[in-house]
């Protein structure tokens, strides 16, 4: 009987040890967007907004998607990042990367922005 709670800890260490190694070398989506200080010669997507009468810059870095909380975009400068925003008509649009861009005229509402 001593050797029973053995085999079971060692049965669960041995189960946990394999879905640990699976899920270091499955692929899948990693949505880790982060929001990130600015800063100079950064290929991060930056982005010029405003909302309330308020302006804000906000710079992100990795794949994934965010929230953008519905503020009208005045400009974007994707960096090395290729972009989609989708804006509060629900339309989605797509940057490619290096592109620097500004709306002066009738900039888009974004909901929320994702970083491909």
């Amino acid at each position: 009987m001593v050797l029973k709670p053995t085999r079971i800890v060692r049965s669960a260490a041995v189960a946990l040890a394999a879905a640990a190694s699976l899920t270091l070398t499955l692929p899948g989506n990693a949505f880790a967007i982060d929001h990130v200080e600015c800063r100079g010669g950064e290929n991060f997507l930056k982005i010029w907004s405003h909302s309330g009468g308020r302006d804000s810059v906000d710079c992100y870095a990795n794949k994934g998607r965010i929230g953008f909380g519905g503020w009208w975009v005045d400009r974007i400068s994707t960096g090395n990042n290729d972009l989609i925003y989708y804006d509060a008509n629900g339309d989605s649009v797509r940057i490619s990367r290096w592109t620097d861009i500004t709306f002066p005229n009738r900039p888009p509402k974004v909901d929320s922005i994702e970083i491909l």
